[in-house]
């Protein structure tokens, strides 16, 4: 299969992947759009003319955002509370022409599970980014060229799903196996979503930003960020070559939800602002797209996994 490629290396920012592209009258939703990666998303999306919605537990805290930039605004949503979402959706109104599933949690410490028992990273990352979408299906339905971009991570790379034991009733809590786990969970996502929903004209990507200095890594202890050499000693917050800027990390999950050069693409993974290459997922590859994780059997059955609690 050729790779479907774009003319931005991985440090070109949000703005420049979609310089020249006029949003005016489409609207979008990004959760997580209050800081961090959302809100560079939030900015380059708003900046060529979208409307945006920027879904957020906190919503007084993405205030100054709304009011740095027009045709913003922020509305509550928990995406570990299913009934946040389905209020969430409820509240909408009108076409939708793209949701970014931007928001997650990395690392959680210790186990934690919602109200249906699924554990919190894949309960944040999956399961309320899966019922936001369906809830949002006929309005994504109602736009000329619909699309949904999932956030995933290089993570995905290190462990597929585990459908015997999702919620780690059995085994013992791992936080990165967790997080890992739930980030393929997303890219299952998008490969499922483009498998049901291309009728409709949906497509469905999933991308990895790449590291950056975010709020998402609050959790990872420090001994973790300085092997990364993120951090020193001292507990300062280091930049190696490797990271990019909340701007540069933004740009694929831009490309994805505004670009013409990505009309037609669904149920893809992207990296750096290009499509990337399946490969043998585990401990030793770096870059790519896990096997397990676009796996089209494994995306059927975790669908019918969480579908019963979005009926």
């Amino acid at each position: 299969m050729k790779l479907t490629t774009t003319p931005f290396g991985m440090r070109a920012t949000a703005a420049e992947v979609i310089d020249g592209v006029d949003l005016s009258g489409r609207t979008m939703i990004v959760t997580g759009g209050a800081s961090g990666l959302g809100a560079e998303t939030v900015r380059a999306l708003a900046g060529a003319g979208a409307r945006v919605t920027i879904a957020t537990r906190n919503p007084a805290i993405a205030q100054p955002l709304v009011d740095e930039l027009p045709g913003t605004r922020a509305v509550a949503l928990d995406l570990s509370d299913l009934a946040s979402v389905r209020a969430f959706y409820a509240d909408l109104s009108g076409p939708v022409d793209a949701l970014i599933a931007n928001a997650g949690v990395m690392m959680l410490p210790t186990r934690e599970v919602n109200a249906q028992g699924w554990e919190m990273q894949l309960a944040t990352n999956y399961l309320g980014h899966f019922a936001l979408a369906a809830g949002l299906r006929s309005a994504l339905r109602a736009a000329e060229k619909p699309r949904v971009v999932v956030l995933s991570s290089g993570a995905q790379l290190r462990a597929g799903f585990d459908f015997d034991d999702p919620q780690f009733d059995r085994s013992p809590y791992d936080p990165f196996l967790a997080y890992a786990r739930s980030k393929t969970a997303d890219v299952l996502l998008a490969v499922g979503i483009s498998r049901r929903w291309a009728e409709y004209g949906i497509s469905a990507n999933a991308c990895a930003p790449g590291w950056i200095h975010t709020n998402l890594t609050r959790h990872i202890d420090p001994a973790t960020m300085q092997a990364l050499g993120a951090m020193d000693a001292d507990g300062n917050l280091l930049t190696p070559d490797h990271y990019k800027t909340p701007a540069q990390g933004a740009a694929t999950t831009v490309l994805l939800a505004a670009s013409p050069l990505l009309d037609g693409v669904t149920g893809q993974y992207f990296e750096d602002n290009q499509q990337a290459e399946v490969v043998d997922g585990g401990p030793e590859p770096m870059a790519g797209v896990a096997k397990w994780s676009v796996d089209p059997a494994a995306a059927d059955r975790l669908w019918d996994h969480a579908s019963p609690l979005t009926d």
